[in-house]
């Protein structure tokens, strides 16, 4: 059983701010004051092709196996990119964008090959001749995020390993 007060709550209109009684029936949706008449201002029916002329720009004449993104906010980090011979879900790269290395971490390649994207951390106060034995890489995190997605190697070769491709 409800109380009272609720039965008679609900008779009662809604009140604005103001403290004037407002009926919920005359309350407008917002559809209601769409004019579908006119065509909206943010459609533009040639958006895609002008794109299309900026990335051929960007690219300078190469050609790309994939544009990359990042995989927590989808932010465009590479358009010219290379994929890996074996491994299928990685990529190198020169010219990105929205990445930034952090150069206060140092890693290096494990005893064998580079396999399955594991590299080890050095740590930074280690002894000289420890940081002569393989290859040297800093972490590549998305500007924006600050997700993980790749290493870059001493000569400014990004390796990306956790993005998202799509065709380019």
């Amino acid at each position: 059983m409800e109380p009272e007060g609720s039965k008679e709550a609900a008779k009662q209109p809604a009140e604005v701010e103001s403290g004037d009684p407002v009926d919920p029936r005359d309350l407008v949706s917002s559809d209601d004051e769409i004019d579908y008449s006119v065509e909206p201002e943010f459609y533009d029916p040639d958006i895609d092709d002008v794109d299309e002329r900026w990335v051929h720009r960007q690219r300078k004449g190469r050609t790309s196996d994939a544009v990359l993104s990042c995989p927590a906010c989808f932010t465009t980090l590479c358009l010219d990119s290379q994929r890996h011979e074996k491994y299928v879900n990685q990529y190198r790269a020169m010219f990105v964008r929205n990445c930034k290395i952090r150069t206060d971490q140092i890693l290096r390649e494990g005893k064998g090959k580079w396999k399955n994207h594991k590299v080890r951390a050095v740590n930074s106060s280690s002894t000289p001749e420890a940081e002569n034995k393989g290859a040297v890489y800093h972490p590549v995190c998305c500007e924006i995020c600050s997700t993980e997605v790749g290493v870059s190697d001493e000569d400014e070769v990004y390796h990306f390993f956790n993005v998202i491709p799509s065709n380019s």
